[in-house]
C-alpha cells in the first residue's frame, strides 16, 4: 500500500490518497505531465512493478485498452481525493481514522498493519496525540488492537460502523468503473 503525500509551501504534509494493487502512482504521466509536487510513500511493504516513464509513455501509445483502463483508474482515484477533502472537513478524527484503516485494509489484504502513531498522524494531517486518542477510542470498541509499531484489525464491521458515511463512495467507484470488488 502506497500513500500519495501532498506538501504545502511551508513544508506541511498530509496524505492525499492511497494506492494499492488496483492502481498506480505517476498518474501525471497519463496527462502528459512529467512531474508531480506529491511524493509516494510505501506504508505496507508489498511487491510492486516499476516502469520507467518513457517506457510507460510508449506502452500507452501502443495500447489503447491499457491507456483507457489507467484513465478510468485516475477518475476513481480523483473521487478518492475529493472524498478525503470532504472527510477532513466534516468528520471526526475517529471516523477519519476508521476510514483510513479500512482503506488500508482493503489494499493490504492483511489484518496486522505495520503503522506507527507518527505515520498515522502524517496520513491524517493531525497531531500525534489526536491519533493516540482516536486509536484508544477504536480499541475500546473492539474494532482493533494497537501494539508497538502496528495496528491489528479485529472487527471490520465495527470499523465500518464508526467510519459511517466517510467510507464507501470511492470504493463504489472503484467497483463501478474498474470492476474491483
Amino acid at each position: 500500500m502506497i500513500s500519495v503525500v501532498a506538501h504545502g509551501a511551508d513544508g506541511t504534509q498530509a496524505e492525499a490518497g492511497i494506492v494499492g494493487p488496483e492502481g498506480m502512482t505517476g498518474i501525471t504521466l497519463l496527462n502528459g505531465v512529467d512531474a508531480s509536487p506529491h511524493t509516494a510513500l510505501v506504508q505496507v511493504p508489498c511487491r510492486a512493478l516499476r516502469i520507467e516513464a518513457d517506457v510507460l509513455r510508449g506502452v500507452l501509445a501502443e495500447s489503447r485498452p491499457l491507456h483507457d483502463y489507467l484513465l478510468r483508474y485516475a477518475q476513481a482515484f480523483a473521487v478518492q481525493l475529493a472524498q478525503a477533502g470532504l472527510c477532513n472537513a466534516h468528520f471526526t478524527i475517529e471516523q477519519r481514522l476508521a476510514r483510513w484503516l479500512l482503506m488500508c485494509h482493503d489494499r493490504a489484504d492483511r489484518e496486522d498493519l505495520p503503522l506507527t502513531h507518527e505515520m498515522l498522524s502524517l496520513m491524517l494531517g493531525v497531531r500525534r496525540a489526536g491519533v493516540t486518542t482516536g486509536l484508544r477510542v477504536l480499541e475500546l470498541t473492539g474494532a482493533l488492537k494497537t501494539r508497538r509499531g502496528g495496528v491489528d484489525i479485529r472487527d471490520r464491521t465495527a470499523l465500518l460502523e464508526i467510519a459511517g458515511a466517510s467510507y464507501g463512495v470511492p470504493e463504489l467507484e472503484y467497483t463501478r468503473i474498474l470492476g474491483i470488488p
